[in-house]
Formats: structure tokens, C-alpha cells, sequence
């Protein structure tokens, strides 16, 4: 059965492959998406490293000279998913998004030069593109230098519908959206994806950013949606941290010391959002400065990064009393605003397994990180290399033939922790 699932992801990930970039999968999402990209990287490194790297730099290719990575790159025109370029509207040689996703490069890059060394030379352009990415973050989304960064567009998080967005995105008008044609409930169950209202409310960030000429300085401050999302942060974290100790061992030092001030920085910072309450971080609402009740697979990824010890254990005890037969649901069963179903409001995604149980293992909660490791590989054998999954029932959820569940498995299966 090993061998059989280690095949099939390998051929999931050629399948989806376009040359240069990778496709999520067939039909939904027919464009390079950023952290898909870079975390099917990790996937593509067990088979071929050197397509692995090309995966990471043809994104970087469409870096913004203010060092912002677009969370999708165009790179062919195709109808079947919306909004396509022109909605965006952000005039680029070859068009892009204009809002971004979790800067998970940092870390993938180094995890696919410790495993294939010969490709560091080639890979040192990016370590300056990577940091220019961090620095953006840091310039454009904590103006008041907090140490953390916030989201404006519940996209940029990977995690679009979660109940944690549900009271700042109130605060986001659906008043006046141009009328537009929804195409991912034409490839997915409506039951499964986003409500009208939040899709509204998506599209009118959208266009009150593109009124503003994608002048990245000004979005923060123009968006009546802000909110300092833990998982996001972990992520960023970590990926200063990996970056650092990527750089000071091809001896740029100022590079590392960039990124290591950053992570410090953060790290720092993040104790603000733990709960004690709830055994893991909750975002916060920038506009009102308060802690937003939503517990949330965004409280338990910042284990990716090295919080302190009792923390780590705390989330573990806090997954293991969520009950749910697979691990990890994106929302606390017995919260409010749970659903099992309906993308991220309640479904287990493999790419959060990941983060999760590599962090716990780092963390030394090492039964935590094989129950999840187990739970994920029970789901690919029950059910397929699906987008997502319910927790309670193992149903497969979303796209089928996923290329970043494929890349999760190929690392669950190599490094079953």
C-alpha cells in the first residue's frame, strides 16, 4: 500500500505539472498559486530536486519590485476560474494577484537544499529575493511595528472562509461589486465552498484595492479588513528562521541577521495572542485591538514555529480534545460556527497536518506529530489525494487529484516522524 500511494502522488504531481510551474489540480485552479507552489516543491524534491528549485523560481520570477509575491500567477488564460486577471487589474508583464499568501519559501527552500546540496549555488538569488519578501511584510503590514503582520484579504491567509474572518469581515461592504460569475461552484459542491456573502465581500477588497493602483504601502491602512492571523505569523517565523541558517551557511551573513531579527521579533510578539482558555493562539482584529473567540487550525499552526515548550504541549492536548476520528479539523468541533464540510470551517487539510506535526516534532511532542502523521496517511488510503477532507467521516472534499495533498504525502511517507 506504501508503494502504491508513493506512485500514485508521484503521478499526481507530473499530471499537474505545466513545465515550469504546477497546477493545484485539473479545472479548479488552472493557475500557480504561491504556497501551493512552494510547498509542492517539497514533493517534487523526492523524485527531481532540479524541477523542485525551477518550482520556487518561477514564482520569484513574478516578484514585485517592492518584494511582495502575488498569491497567483496567470501564466495562460483560461476562463474557468474567477476573478482571472482582469479583474485584478494589476498591470503586470505577466498578470498576477495583488494581495499575497503564507511565505512558506524560507522554509521549503531550505528543506530542499539539505537534501540536495548541489543546488545551493543555484539557489543563492533567492535568499535575497526571500528576504526583500520578509521585509515587505514587515514594511507594509505592522506600519506601527509590532513585530507582527497582518492580513487584508481573508485570501492572503490560505484559509478564506474561516469563522475566525467572520466578525472583521462584517465590517467589508458588499455595496456596489460589479456583478460577476462565480466558476468555482462549477467544479466543486456549493455546499463545500464559500457563501455568496463572503464571496461579495472578497470581490469588493478586490476592487477597493484595485481603485488604489495595487500601491501595496496604502493597502493596510485602506482596508477595513486587518487582522494578525498566528498561523500566518508562525509560518513567516519559521521561514526567517530556516532562511537564516540557509544563508549563514553559504556565508551571507547579513542576509541571516535580517531574518533572524525578524523571527525574534515575532516570536516575541506572538505571546500576546496565546489563550490560555483555549490551549492555543486566536487571531487578533487590528481595527479593534481585541482577540477574536474563534479557535481555529490558525491557533495551532504557530508550533511550526519555536514557541515555548508548554505551549506546544498545550496545542497537543487541545487537538487530541477536539475528538474528531481524523486530525486536524481547520475549526474546534465543539466551537461555534463548525462545519465539517464547507472548506475552511471545519475540514482537515494535509499541507496544515504538515506544518502542525513537523512543528510538534521540532517541539518534541513526537506521539502528537505520528498521531497526525497517521491520521493524514488514514485519510489518502480511505478516501484519496482529495483537496481537503470532513474529520468526522473521512469523506473526500473539494478537488480531486490534489498536487499539494500529493507533495504532503511523498513527505509523510519519507519522514513518517
Amino acid at each position: 500500500m506504501t508503494d502504491a500511494l508513493h506512485t500514485t502522488a508521484i503521478n499526481i504531481l507530473k499530471t499537474n505539472d505545466r513545465g515550469s510551474y504546477t497546477v493545484p489540480t485539473e479545472g479548479l485552479y488552472p493557475f500557480q498559486w504561491n504556497w501551493d507552489s512552494c510547498l509542492t516543491a517539497l514533493g517534487q524534491r523526492h523524485f527531481d530536486p532540479d524541477r523542485a528549485l525551477t518550482e520556487i523560481e518561477t514564482l520569484f520570477q513574478h516578484q514585485w519590485p517592492c518584494g511582495m509575491v502575488p498569491h497567483i500567477v496567470f501564466h495562460e488564460q483560461d476562463d474557468g476560474y474567477f476573478p482571472g486577471p482582469e479583474v485584478w487589474g494589476c498591470r503586470r508583464p505577466i498578470p498576477t494577484s495583488g494581495i499575497t499568501q503564507p511565505p512558506v519559501a524560507g522554509f521549503a527552500l531550505r528543506r530542499l537544499l539539505d537534501s540536495a546540496p548541489d543546488l545551493r549555488d543555484r539557489a543563492r538569488p533567492l535568499l535575497e529575493k526571500i528576504t526583500a519578501w520578509h521585509r515587505w511584510f514587515h514594511a507594509t503590514r505592522d506600519p506601527q511595528g509590532t513585530g507582527l503582520v497582518a492580513i487584508i484579504h481573508p485570501w492572503e491567509s490560505g484559509r478564506d472562509n474561516a469563522v475566525d474572518w467572520d466578525l472583521p469581515f462584517e465590517r467589508v461592504p458588499t455595496d456596489g461589486v460589479t456583478p460577476y460569475t462565480r466558476r468555482d461552484t462549477q467544479h466543486a459542491d456549493p455546499a463545500h465552498r464559500p457563501t455568496q456573502d463572503q464571496y461579495d465581500r472578497y470581490i469588493w477588497l478586490v476592487e477597493r484595492f484595485r481603485s488604489l493602483g495595487w500601491q501595496t504601502d496604502r493597502l493596510h491602512d485602506a482596508s477595513p479588513f486587518q487582522v494578525v492571523d498566528p498561523g500566518f505569523n508562525g509560518i513567516l517565523i519559521r521561514a526567517c528562521l530556516d532562511l537564516a541558517d540557509l544563508a549563514e551557511d553559504l556565508g551571507e551573513i547579513a542576509i541571516a541577521g535580517e531574518n533572524r531579527m525578524l523571527a525574534q521579533r515575532g516570536l516575541a510578539a506572538l505571546t500576546a495572542l496565546w489563550s490560555d482558555a483555549h490551549g492555543q493562539y486566536l487571531c487578533l482584529d487590528r481595527h479593534s485591538q481585541t482577540l477574536i473567540d474563534s479557535p481555529s487550525s490558525g491557533g495551532l499552526l504557530p508550533v511550526f514555529a519555536p514557541i515555548p515548550a508548554e505551549h506546544a504541549a498545550r496545542i497537543a492536548a487541545t487537538i487530541d480534545a477536539h475528538g474528531t476520528r481524523y486530525r486536524v479539523a481547520s475549526h474546534a468541533p465543539q466551537a461555534p460556527g463548525f462545519d465539517s464540510v464547507r472548506y475552511w470551517r471545519g475540514p482537515v487539510w494535509l499541507v496544515v497536518n504538515y506544518m502542525i506535526a513537523d512543528g510538534m516534532r521540532h517541539a518534541g511532542q513526537t506521539e502528537a506529530a505520528q498521531r497526525i502523521t497517521s491520521a493524514s496517511l488514514d485519510l489518502i488510503r480511505d478516501s484519496g489525494f482529495a483537496e481537503y477532507y470532513d474529520p468526522l467521516t473521512g469523506t473526500g472534499l473539494g478537488g480531486k487529484q490534489f498536487t499539494w495533498t500529493a507533495a504532503m504525502v511523498l513527505e509523510f511517507l519519507t519522514d513518517p516522524g
